[in-house]
């Protein structure tokens, strides 16, 4: 680990710019006067390692940060069996199956589900 830097004092914040729930977060982070550094994913590839990296800190397999719900996964992976490399290059190419937003602070993760969840960090 230690590709991702954290630091105690902003919130670095990974999201899509196409996520409402994403929008919702950052808007209510930045009302409350919290620092954050922002990253989109849409814009910002993420490396294997990040991946790899997050998945671990927010303690998921890297199958399991994909989102199972949305229609591109549906329509291209549902049916798809693959390993854990595989995941890594389908997420990095197609960022928008990623579960998202994830919220890092100092060594807390974070799943973003609600925009008050940002508090917790």
């Amino acid at each position: 680990m230690g590709d991702i830097a954290t630091s105690s004092k902003q919130i670095t914040f990974y999201y899509s710019s196409k996520s409402l729930r994403a929008k919702q977060a950052l808007a209510y982070a930045k009302a409350e006067g919290l620092p954050v550094e922002e990253i989109d994913l849409l814009k910002n590839k993420l490396t294997g390692t990040q991946i790899l990296e997050l998945a671990e800190r927010l303690q998921l397999e890297v199958a399991d940060l994909v989102n199972k719900e949305i229609p591109a996964y549906k329509k291209h992976f549902k049916q798809y069996s693959l390993s854990t490399d595989d995941w890594i290059k389908m997420i990095r190419y197609n960022p928008e199956i990623i579960k998202q937003p994830i919220a890092l602070r100092g060594n807390k993760t974070i799943l973003v589900k609600n925009p008050t969840d940002i508090t917790k960090l």
